[in-house]
């Protein structure tokens, strides 16, 4: 999800509406979380326990990114069966595909988690459908109990199915929805709006996936980024955001379980264009939780199943009200995302260029897919000593044959375009007859 600047219109009237609907809700979510108060905090469920569990309902029908909204729902037609899960239509996308809510639970605390509101960002939506697998299970689970009598959970999975269908970002009107919370101009925004409006929930989760060439402070690609989005440019912290930030504190320590290192805090800048940042001046405790990559996952599904696990803990630790020990240091403390890395550097050889000779010379290349890492292109050529990549090969004297398609021939003369595939045979010699030692891709 990327995050912009925006110029607030009649800010003075906004923030003086948010106080009011901050202090409602802060009377309201007290209430709700003191009907709580008298039962004991448990013991939480194990990381490994709630790993194995999301393992055991993964949901096999649906094992790669690019999942549409007819393959979604189909898959999780067996966990809506059962009776544990209210399913509901509430709105139509722009081509007309449903948009549903799932609930379960039944508790005095409200919670709303919406996924995919762009359309390639699918890493929350397959977890979610396991978590409905596990909700929907009719083996007993004190984990299950727990969220069941301490909160009412609606999720509103796949918000941008008709960008999902051709995995792209914005709908079908090439309306980014996560930008369209002020003119509610696509029908999902006014959906997720409506949805918001009715609940007025106590605590909101806004799913997202997040470039996979980010990297966390310590260089690391981003597995994991957590924002309780600012309610106005000051970026304050009332009750409402506090209680958000204590979530994403809490959610830190376990997200570093599985993914330790790879934690990240995003972007806090203001966007009264976001949902996620006029969700929290709404009063509903918000939020991001932004899906990076992790080696060797192309489709996601490690991650997923760490997404799963902790989803299930963090409705664990807001019905039992556990979420209120974590430190908010745990948050302010994760170093901020970083962008600008290549996903591969090839340094230590010379680049071949026919007609030419060699040149001494490193390539960066980006993937077009940088998370399965397919459709390699040349991003730049030449003294890349100091330029950053998730990956680097180091060809140790050797050289770079590039394949036919990776440059232009015209007029007799060849060209090595920036943005060309990235397609060459790795050569022992600069000659055509060299020994080939490999390839790229």
């Amino acid at each position: 999800m990327r995050r912009g600047l925006g110029r607030p219109v009649g800010a003075n009237v906004r923030q003086a509406r948010r106080r009011r609907l901050a202090a409602g809700v802060t009377l309201r979510v007290g209430a709700a979380l003191g009907l709580l108060a008298a039962a004991p905090i448990e013991a939480q469920t194990p990381w490994s326990d709630r790993l194995a569990l999301a393992e055991r309902h993964r949901v096999a029908a649906i094992s790669e990114r690019r999942v549409t909204h007819a393959r979604f729902w189909d898959a999780v037609a067996p966990s809506l069966d059962g009776g544990r899960l209210a399913v509901a239509e509430v709105g139509r996308s722009m081509q007309g595909r449903a948009l549903r809510t799932v609930t379960f639970g039944a508790g005095p605390v409200t919670v709303f988690l919406w996924s995919q509101m762009h359309g390639d960002e699918a890493t929350a939506t397959m977890a979610l459908a396991d978590v409905f697998a596990f909700l929907a299970s009719p083996e007993p689970s004190p984990l299950r109990d727990r969220i069941a009598q301490g909160l009412t959970v609606t999720v509103l999975p796949m918000l941008n199915p008709d960008g999902a269908e051709i995995f792209q970002r914005e709908n079908a009107g090439g309306i980014d929805i996560n930008r369209d919370v002020r003119r509610l101009a696509s029908p999902e925004a006014r959906t997720l709006k409506a949805v918001r409006d009715r609940l007025r929930p106590d605590f909101g989760f806004n799913l997202h996936d997040q470039n996979a060439r980010t990297r966390v402070g310590n260089g690391e690609p981003a597995a994991i980024a957590l924002l309780p989005p600012p309610a106005d440019q000051a970026r304050s912290y009332g009750p409402v955001r506090s209680r958000a930030r204590q979530v994403a504190a809490w959610l830190a320590a376990d997200f570093g379980n599985a993914v330790a290192g790879r934690i990240a805090k995003y972007d806090d800048t203001f966007n009264p264009r976001a949902f996620g940042d006029q969700m929290q001046a709404w009063g509903t405790s918000t939020v991001l939780i932004e899906s990076g990559a992790l080696p060797d996952d192309p489709e996601k599904q490690r991650l997923r199943t760490r997404h799963a696990a902790a989803r299930l803990r963090v409705l664990e630790a807001i019905a039992t009200r556990s979420f209120e020990r974590a430190d908010p240091a745990r948050y302010e403390s994760l170093p901020f995302n970083r962008g600008g890395a290549y996903d591969l550097l090839v340094v230590g050889g010379s680049l071949v260029v026919p007609g030419v000779g060699p040149l001494r010379a490193d390539l960066a290349i980006n993937f077009d897919d940088s998370v399965a890492r397919t459709g390699g292109r040349i991003r730049e050529v030449g003294d890349l000593e100091t330029a950053v990549a998730l990956d680097t090969l180091d060809l140790g004297g050797k050289f770079l044959h590039p394949m036919p398609d990776a440059v232009l021939r015209t007029g007799g003369t060849t060209w090595v375009p920036i943005g060309s595939p990235a397609r060459f045979v790795i050569r022992e010699t600069a000659e055509p007859a060299g020994r080939e030692v490999g390839r790229l891709p």
